[in-house]
């Protein structure tokens, strides 16, 4: 589009530019709520609560396990090493090793479940952000950079699952480890018990701290990471045109930057979230040592409990800490997946199109169009097309011409509801746009633009998206009149050659034919050519014209062109300059009115230009 650049299409970047930049992507100075994220993330969990309970039954077992073998070891120093009891020491220690045979099926049912948990969540995830995308407009992927969408539905979500499979299962079990150890810490020496819990506020404060500092430093790697993506998307579509301009060494240093800022913030999120575990470690060891003094005089100079209590009671305590360990681990990938679930959720939350209520969403179009006073501007206080007025009857030609930037393509986007006006009416048959839904709108309108969009997919899919019920004779019917079943023909494997990333393996003329095709297919209403044939050769050109006028037949079409020969035979001819419309008329009319039409016509006859 000439009047409004799309941040998804290809440019030689260079200095200052880049998708984290200013109104390229969404960066907030503060994350979202971690608890509300949470709470929504853990929405998406509701469909798999059986797998769910499943896992905590089997966390719970394993923790009961682990209390019950701790206190075992406690009775097997009092009641069979002190008295000199082998074979009783034996057969407490058969009863261990079942145990813990026990305890290893446990937690591979237990973590097998969870990457089930973990999958499906993530598809559920993917599957709503991918829908909510869906239901954007065009406006939004106008200003947001495709590399840091594809960051959020494929490196976020990836983060999220990551950290369900790998992380869910070890949390909760930490938390049932310590509330069960806890429990028989109190039930095996309440003096014990409360010694060791000295060192327990210390810790709530640093990890109260420490995980702040996480979350808002993990928000920033994930949009660094989701800047750099974006980058890299953009600097590899627009390759041939960095190395026209050879901007080679100003994309370097721009990624640079941009890899510099990522290493940077990667960085210090992971050095803080490393000095989470050590510091932990460090309070449960102090900890530690307070018990076993506080344990080594009860029994040495008290003698009111015995060897085997307290070492029961080391052992509870390690088991108390260590899970609280794990989950201070645990805080960098949880950080950094609340980081990610919030860069999910703030395209969910994007407002989606919306039709009118009662909009019709079954209605044929005749093709009678009418733009009365319309003004619109994509920046507030910046209008690009100002109180345009143009009426179109069913089955006429209308040619709209303009400078570059003038508002020509513009009007073809409120046609088509990508944007809606700011002010004035756009009447379809004299209905106002607004009744109509905007699927209703689109399906009676066919488009080929000035650059052309093809899947990777074969060329009879790529004709046949307009119509996906169509019949092969039909797709080969409409690449005839399309002008380009020839060259198809040509192909490797004809129609079921297999097109590369937007078309890479056939030239940009060949894409602009199979896209006049796929627009003959959809045998719309309305139809739309914004220059259409800028990419054709001349010869090529007046082989379709044939075909394009037959196709117009009975259709409304707007014609945008530069090249003016190409729309003299056009019933009305729009002129458009600097958002307003200066002139209306047929081709010999204006060039009697001796107008700026005129003046840009005979500009192109002089230098030679489409003649």
């Amino acid at each position: 589009m000439s009047e409004r650049r799309n941040n998804n299409q290809p440019g030689p970047g260079g200095p200052g530019r880049g998708p984290g930049g200013p109104g390229r992507g969404m960066v907030f100075e503060k994350p979202k709520n971690a608890k509300g994220t949470l709470t929504r993330l853990l929405g998406f969990l509701r469909g798999n609560l059986g797998l769910m309970v499943l896992v905590m039954v089997m966390s719970v077992i394993t923790a009961g396990i682990s209390i019950a073998s701790t206190r075992i070891y406690g009775v097997v120093i009092d009641d069979y090493i002190g008295v000199g009891d082998l074979a009783g020491l034996m057969r407490i220690g058969g009863a261990l090793l079942v145990l813990y045979l026990v305890n290893v099926f446990v937690v591979y049912i237990q973590n097998t479940k969870m990457v089930d948990v973990a999958q499906f969540t993530s598809l559920r995830l993917r599957k709503a952000l991918f829908e909510s995308m869906q239901g954007l407009p065009l406006k939004f992927f106008d200003t947001h950079s495709s590399g840091d969408l594809m960051s959020r539905l494929t490196n976020d979500v990836d983060t999220i699952s990551n950290t369900l499979s790998m992380n869910v299962t070890q949390l909760f079990g930490g938390i049932v480890n310590v509330v069960g150890t806890f429990v028989a810490m109190v039930l095996l020496s309440p003096m014990l018990t409360l010694i060791s819990m000295v060192t327990i506020p210390l810790m709530l404060v640093l990890t109260r701290i420490l995980s702040g500092i996480m979350r808002k430093l993990y928000k920033k790697q994930q949009v660094d990471l989701g800047a750099l993506n974006g980058y890299i998307e953009e600097m590899v579509s627009g390759q041939k045109v960095v190395k026209l301009f050879s901007h080679e060494e100003q994309v370097k240093q721009r990624f640079g930057q941009l890899n510099e800022s990522l290493k940077k913030s990667g960085m210090k999120a992971e050095i803080v979230g490393g000095a989470m575990g050590p510091t932990m470690n460090l309070i449960n060891n102090l900890s530690y040592l307070i018990v076993a003094v506080a344990g080594g005089y009860l029994i040495l100079e008290q003698g009111v409990i015995s060897v085997g209590i307290v070492f029961s009671f080391l052992l509870y305590m390690k088991n108390f800490g260590r899970p609280l360990s794990e989950i201070a681990n645990m805080f960098n990938t949880i950080q950094s997946a609340l980081a990610a679930a919030e860069r999910v959720f703030e395209i969910m939350d994007v407002p989606p199109e919306k039709d009118k209520e009662g909009a019709l969403a079954q209605s044929q179009i005749e093709g009678d169009i009418d733009f009365e006073d319309v003004t619109f501007s994509y920046e507030p206080g910046t209008p690009v097309l100002k109180h345009a007025s143009i009426q179109a009857k069913k089955g006429q030609q209308i040619a709209i011409v303009g400078p570059t930037g003038a508002g020509k393509t513009t009007i073809i986007s409120l046609l088509t509801r990508f944007y809606d006006r700011d002010s004035g009416m756009i009447r379809v048959d004299g209905r106002p746009i607004d009744d109509l839904t905007r699927d209703c709108v689109r399906r009676n309108v066919g488009m080929v633009l000035q650059d052309t969009y093809l899947f990777s997919e074969t060329v009879r899919d790529n004709i046949r998206y307009a119509k996906p019920e169509a019949t092969d004779e039909e797709v080969e019917r409409a690449a005839r009149m399309g002008g380009s079943h020839s060259f198809i023909k040509h192909l490797p494997e004809g129609y079921d050659t297999v097109l590369q990333d937007n078309g890479g393996n056939i030239s940009q003329g060949q894409r602009q034919l199979l896209a006049i095709s796929r627009a003959i297919l959809a045998d719309p209403r309305v139809l739309i050519l914004d220059e259409a044939t800028s990419s054709i050769d001349t010869r090529t050109e007046l082989k379709i014209q044939e075909a394009m006028l037959k196709l117009m037949e009975g259709r409304t079409s707007f014609i945008i062109a530069h090249r003016l020969s190409t729309i003299r035979g056009a019933d009305k001819i729009v002129v458009i300059d600097k958002g307003q419309v200066v002139e209306t008329g047929t081709h010999d009319e204006l060039l009697q009115k001796g107008g700026f039409y005129a003046n840009l016509y005979n500009s192109q006859f002089k230098t030679g230009m489409a003649l």
